[in-house]
């Protein structure tokens, strides 16, 4: 059975656009990794978990911040490469992305060194509107943003 993971699509109206919230892998896999490694903030759902709340858990882990309140607005779901399903919800709200703080994870670095190092799990966040997201993201994550209608 494929993984699911859930996030949140924070967005903002700007003048004449919309705006996405995106975020970057932390770590040293993907420190010099930029167009088609940015992401929605999403995670895993655990067993039993519903899917809103796996969401809104996600959205805090990797962001520090809490999702705003409101009704979110389900996207779908995205079909990754990999077989990994993604569950999209939507939700209006601002946030200053020079606050994001997000959890870390531990990864043996350098390869084969034998030492234990911790990179946090995201390490930076942006503003971006739909048509540099479509850039940004990978494809299928990518598909979601630009298929709903603001």
């Amino acid at each position: 059975m494929p993984q699911t993971s859930a996030g949140i699509l924070l967005w903002r109206r700007r003048s004449d656009d919309v705006e996405v919230l995106l975020v970057h892998p932390g770590g040293p896999f993907f420190a010099r990794k930029d167009d088609g490694f940015w992401s929605i903030p999403k995670g895993l759902v655990e067993p039993g978990e519903d899917l809103l709340v796996a969401a809104r858990r996600e959205f805090a882990e990797e962001t520090g911040h809490q999702a705003p309140d409101g009704d979110a607005v389900d996207l779908g779901q995205a079909r990754l490469k990999s077989g990994k399903r993604v569950h999209v919800f939507a939700l209006e709200g601002d946030l200053d992305p020079e606050t994001v703080v997000s959890n870390t994870f531990e990864t043996v670095w350098p390869p084969r060194s034998g030492r234990t190092q911790t990179f946090p799990e995201v390490d930076r966040a942006a503003w971006f509107t739909r048509a540099e997201a479509a850039t940004k993201l990978n494809a299928a994550q990518a598909e979601i943003v630009m298929r709903v209608e603001w």
